[in-house]
Formats: structure tokens, C-alpha cells, sequence
């Protein structure tokens, strides 16, 4: 027998959805709340972006040419939906495989109508290869991603030069490549991969981290982290050739 959260699961997959195996991140499926599954039923014509081996037309899904905001691993969605409200001439997408997450998004972004917001539910990998068009992006954003704090499991973190590269290719000239982290191991880690590779310029007049940038949110998370005394640390690499 199902349980409760499996069944709400296989019911999404039914309407849509598709839960396959993720490869650049951690799945946690969690439970997807009947408000969750609601708002993935009825808003995903609006909201949601299908996995297609095929590239995206961001002028036919958006119905303009603004410029796009790519973020990978938006967790529940609320700093993504405020960075949207707050500079509506630009189109944001969310890449996260939470299917919970997903959901809450969904739901949140339906209540407040934004419109320049799509989400996707899907490896990151390979939607950056097979989904997104080259030199399409204006940023890319990855805050907080799996830290893989063991030393062995190192090889694991997203952030790494093949990485960095596909990330390069998916930029606009003068675009930027956006981390944040609360690990300073993974911070270092992101500054070293990043200052090796070729085409990219630290937008730290330092050359190495920036402070939080007024654009993006500061999260409950985040919060709770500085009131515990942990450190935040913002990384934007422009890309210049």
C-alpha cells in the first residue's frame, strides 16, 4: 500500500509531472501538501516548463524579450518570487527537484499573479544542456546549494570546471555566474574553480567575495545564520569572452 505521500507523488506524475533521477542534486521528495499538489494541477500551464531534449524559446514563453534570470535550486521559492516582484522587466526561472518546493512556488506565485516566473522540476545538468539556448542567459544563480561537506564526498559539489564551463556557455557576453554559501570550505572551493577558469572576471574588487548584494533576498535561512554566528558568502564571476 502507498503511503500518504507517495500517493500524492504518483498523482502529480499522473497530471504531468515527472519524477526522474536526479544527478546534480540531492532528491528529497518530502510531502507534497494538498495545497502543494493543487497549485502544481491547476497553475503548472502557467508556472511550469516541461523537460524537453528540444531548446527554449524564452520570447514564446515569456511573450518578450526581457532578459533571463536562470536559478538553480530555489528551495521553497520564496526569495526567487520576491527577486521577480522586484524587477518586473526581467523574466526569472527556477530549476528545483523538490517537487514540494516546486509546489509551494507555484502556489505562492499564483496568489501574488506574478507574471514574468516559470519553474522547472528537473535535473540542472541536464537542463542546462539539452533546454537552455547558448549566450541566453543574464545571470545564473546558485545559492546555497548541497555543500557535500565530507572531504570525500568533494567531487560531488555542483561547482566544478566542466561545470563552470557549461554554465559559460549558456551566459550572454557580460553576463554573470551568481553562488552563494554558507560553507566557507565550499566557498573557497567555488573561488578556486572559478578564478582557474578561463573567460570568466571576479566582479570582487578583492578577487575573491563580495558583500550580500541588496538584490537578493535575505532568507529566513540565512537570518537564522547570522543569529548563530555563521558566515554567508556571495561570489559573482562576469563572463568576458
Amino acid at each position: 500500500m502507498m503511503s500518504d505521500s507517495q500517493d500524492r507523488l504518483k498523482r502529480a506524475e499522473e497530471s504531468g509531472r515527472v519524477i526522474r533521477k536526479v544527478k546534480s542534486f540531492v532528491l528529497r521528495q518530502g510531502r507534497l501538501t494538498n495545497a502543494q499538489e493543487t497549485a502544481i494541477k491547476d497553475h503548472w500551464s502557467e508556472y511550469g516548463l516541461e523537460y524537453k531534449n528540444e531548446k527554449f524559446n524564452w520570447s514564446e514563453i515569456f511573450g518578450n524579450d526581457n532578459p533571463i534570470v536562470f536559478e538553480i535550486g530555489f528551495g521553497m521559492g520564496g526569495s526567487l518570487i520576491k527577486m521577480a516582484q522586484a524587477e518586473p522587466n526581467k523574466n526569472f526561472v527556477g530549476m528545483e527537484v523538490h517537487l514540494p518546493g516546486v509546489g509551494a512556488c507555484i502556489k505562492d506565485a499564483a496568489e501574488l499573479k506574478v507574471p514574468n516566473l516559470k519553474v522547472i522540476n528537473h535535473d540542472a545538468v541536464e537542463v542546462l544542456n539539452h533546454c537552455v539556448p547558448d549566450n541566453s542567459l543574464e545571470k545564473l544563480q546558485l545559492f546555497f546549494p548541497d555543500p557535500w561537506h565530507k572531504k570525500r564526498h568533494h567531487k560531488r559539489r555542483i561547482v566544478q570546471p566542466e561545470f563552470a564551463q557549461l554554465i559559460r556557455t549558456k551566459l550572454s557576453l557580460g553576463g554573470v555566474f551568481h553562488m552563494a554559501t554558507d560553507w566557507e570550505n565550499y566557498a573557497e572551493h567555488m573561488l578556486e574553480v572559478m578564478s582557474n577558469e578561463a573567460g570568466y572576471k571576479n566582479q570582487s574588487e578583492t578577487q575573491d567575495y563580495i558583500p550580500r548584494p541588496e538584490f537578493r533576498p535575505l532568507t529566513k535561512f540565512e537570518e537564522r545564520g547570522h543569529r548563530l554566528g555563521h558566515g554567508v558568502w556571495d561570489l559573482i564571476f562576469e563572463k568576458i569572452s
